[in-house]
């Protein structure tokens, strides 16, 4: 049981260590630092700089829990007070480390920029100040001082701007559960549309028939066996009809996908070349339906239009997109479907605006095909 307490404890240790890294240690020692200079003073001095220690760790954490109220500036400006005291009774300018990560935490950008500046020109004046009377202890430490006015420059906007970056990120998540519910609720609606046209009519139809069956069936038996037998064919075109339903809401996948054009290709008497160096990653699942359809649709115009004898697909996954590339060295030619919505060019372009992507179309030296979608960092675990 201790070594099973042990490892929990280890474990736990060193998830602490691979997300904080050495930060807490720095602070650790910034809080002790303080007292070192304080005790290289006399007595009096020293009462002073313990007390006013003590009340800058006070305020600093009432000051924390403060950043997004108005009295942020209040508790700021005594911070910064306490922090020159202690530059020119004890030439200690190490608080200055806390005050600047307290301003970068701050949210509201004009609240930010005034106690920045604050800040900077209070520091500055403190060290100014003491290198111009010549303080032994303060010329001593002068390169560590110098890093202290680099880092109260640079870490209160590194701050700022990582936590901001995270709220656009939380907003941006946000929208994306939003828009992820809103599709779902489209789909149940264009689903019930759907059921409602196709099976909807049919079931009317097959009720009226099996009811005038029914009725016939004494007074004119051949006439009842026609009844039957449309309702029979109906059955069997709305069981037809449903199942293309099912087929068609089945999310594809592009590895499944690219299998199928390949087959399709070589039925078609068409070389099919298909170039991708790795498994794309952190992709949606609706991205990859979208691109598994555009695939299916750029592979069938070659098929059908093109009369190549070469087709070469290519995936390739940047940072910020996905681009897949479909060329072939036959004609590009034009027809009535492409200008009817949901067919053609049109009908890719349509699927492609639905997740921010785009195409481009070369006719030159054959045709090739590009298709852009933007890669999606939050796709989830879903994996090609």
């Amino acid at each position: 049981m201790g070594k099973e307490q042990f490892s929990e404890q280890l474990k736990k240790w060193l998830m602490f260590e691979s997300k904080n890294g050495t930060a807490p240690y720095i602070w650790t020692v910034l809080c002790i630092l303080p007292f070192y200079f304080i005790f290289q003073t006399d007595t009096i001095v020293t009462i002073i700089g313990v007390s006013l220690t003590l009340l800058f760790f006070l305020f600093y954490r009432i000051a924390y829990l403060t950043t997004k109220r108005w009295s942020v500036y209040i508790w700021t400006l005594i911070l910064i007070t306490i922090s020159n005291v202690a530059t020119y009774l004890f030439s200690y300018v190490y608080f200055s480390f806390f005050i600047a990560y307290l301003i970068g935490s701050i949210r509201n950008r004009i609240a930010f920029f005034i106690l920045y500046f604050i800040h900077l020109v209070s520091i500055a004046v403190a060290i100014n100040y003491m290198i111009a009377i010549q303080e032994p202890f303060f010329i001593q430490q002068l390169p560590f001082v110098l890093i202290v006015c680099l880092s109260i420059i640079l870490l209160p906007f590194n701050i700022f701007n990582r936590n901001e970056r995270g709220e656009l990120e939380e907003k941006l998540e946000d929208a994306n559960k939003i828009i992820s519910d809103l599709i779902k609720v489209e789909e149940r609606e264009r689903i019930a549309r759907d059921l409602h046209d196709t099976l909807g009519q049919k079931l009317s139809l097959i009720g009226l028939k099996s009811e005038l069956a029914r009725k016939l069936i004494t007074k004119d038996p051949d006439q009842a066996k026609s009844e039957l037998n449309d309702v029979q064919q109906t059955a069997r075109t709305a069981l037809s009809e449903v199942r293309k339903m099912v087929s068609s809401m089945r999310s594809i996948r592009l590895k499944d996908e690219l299998n199928r054009v390949e087959s399709l290709l070589k039925a078609a008497e068409i070389h099919c070349v298909i170039q991708q160096e790795q498994p794309l990653k952190n992709i949606a699942l609706l991205v990859e339906n979208i691109l598994s359809m555009c695939l299916k649709e750029g592979v069938n115009n070659v098929v059908k239009h093109s009369g190549a004898t070469e087709c070469i697909i290519t995936i390739e996954q940047f940072e910020k997109e996905t681009v897949l590339t479909i060329s072939d060295d036959g004609m590009f030619k034009t027809n009535k479907q492409q200008e009817l919505p949901g067919y053609g060019l049109i009908g890719l372009k349509e699927r492609l605006e639905f997740v921010n992507g785009y195409l481009q179309l070369d006719t030159n030296d054959g045709t090739t095909l590009k298709i852009i979608v933007p890669t999606d960092a939050r796709g989830g675990d879903e994996r090609i």
